[in-house]
């Protein structure tokens, strides 16, 4: 598990960078579909730097009730990378007028959702007791 989430993080770390390079080169003219790609772009950033955090913090962390949190945390930051940083992405790019305005204008607030869920797993795992082993 440790490592599917340290992939998909630099997955998703290089997927916005390149998005709001390729925003910044190719939406100038469009100043709401470059604001869709730079928000895109900052969320997914943001949150593979998170998933970079969970993975470095999977071995520090025994299993139990705050180990099952990082999980929960980490499977909502893929879900909320993907629906709503890939909507917003799919929505800047006129990937087609049809699915632009259909499918993913649909998805960004469940993606956007499991961010906040997905914080709210990571103060649980922060609450969650953690039994020591004996010295």
């Amino acid at each position: 598990m440790q490592r599917l989430i340290l992939a998909f993080a630099g997955f998703a770390g290089a997927a916005s960078v390149a998005g709001d390079a390729a925003s910044r080169h190719l939406l100038g003219g469009d100043p709401v579909r470059a604001d869709w790609a730079s928000t895109s772009a900052h969320y997914g950033l943001a949150h593979a730097l998170a998933l970079l955090a969970l993975a470095a913090l999977w071995n520090q962390v025994p299993p139990g009730r705050a180990r099952h949190a990082l999980i929960a945390a980490s499977w909502c930051f893929i879900g909320g990378i993907l629906l709503f940083s890939g909507g917003l992405g799919l929505m800047a790019s006129g990937f087609s007028p049809d699915l632009t305005v259909a499918v993913p204008a649909h998805f960004v607030p469940i993606g956007g959702t499991l961010f906040i869920l997905g914080w709210l797993a990571v103060f649980a795992a922060g609450l969650a007791p953690i039994k020591k082993s004996p010295p």
